[in-house]
């Protein structure tokens, strides 16, 4: 299928990696994209391995299956590159993005020679600094429309807002932390 980007969220249950998965399917929905956002289940509590899949395409999408060849994989959580492959089926023409502060060279290890491009992220830092608390999952969603590009930073942020203003309609004090978590995010995500 033409056009299509396939991605896949690693991430610890309670970090929100699956909410991430599928505010980017309504943002990308909202610029005139067909998408799908879809978590993977099992016995997953607080603290377990989970994923999360992602397809954005100009497109219909005809595809109703897991993602097992994505084109670029997020982990919000860098304690899962020691006990999930990660890049098991990862595009060397895609990207992995990793929320960590780990060495280049740990990185590349802990990868298994993964040839693709690298991408890091202090998620910690940023949702710290712009929300007081620890929620890597605002960061990574940033990082992930950074590098692939599915939409513009504007586009992401406007987008963003709205959806911020409906789903936190009773908190109205965490808006603007988000809204800055996103921007700061869009600035820090670095190639290695």
């Amino acid at each position: 299928m033409d056009n299509l980007i396939e991605i896949r969220w690693h991430g610890r249950g309670g970090q929100g990696a699956k909410t991430a998965s599928l505010l980017l399917a309504d943002a990308a929905f909202n610029t005139g994209k067909y998408i799908q956002g879809f978590p993977e289940y099992g016995p997953e509590r607080m603290g377990a391995p989970i994923t999360a899949y992602n397809r954005i395409s100009s497109n219909p999408i005809t595809i109703h299956s897991n993602i097992y060849e994505p084109d670029y994989v997020v982990v919000v959580d860098d304690t899962l590159l020691e006990c999930v492959d990660v890049t098991a089926g990862l595009k060397e023409t895609g990207a992995i993005i990793i929320n960590t502060t780990k060495s280049e060279e740990h990185l590349k290890t802990a990868l298994k020679g993964y040839k693709g491009n690298i991408y890091t992220i202090d998620a910690r830092k940023i949702s710290e600094e712009a929300l007081g608390k620890y929620f890597p999952n605002t960061p990574m969603l940033a990082a992930i429309v950074k590098v692939s590009g599915i939409m513009t930073d504007e586009a992401l942020l406007e987008d963003m807002k709205g959806s911020f203003q409906h789903k936190f309609a009773k908190k109205p004090e965490v808006i603007d932390g988000n809204m800055k978590a996103l921007e700061l995010a869009l600035k820090e995500v670095k190639k290695i």
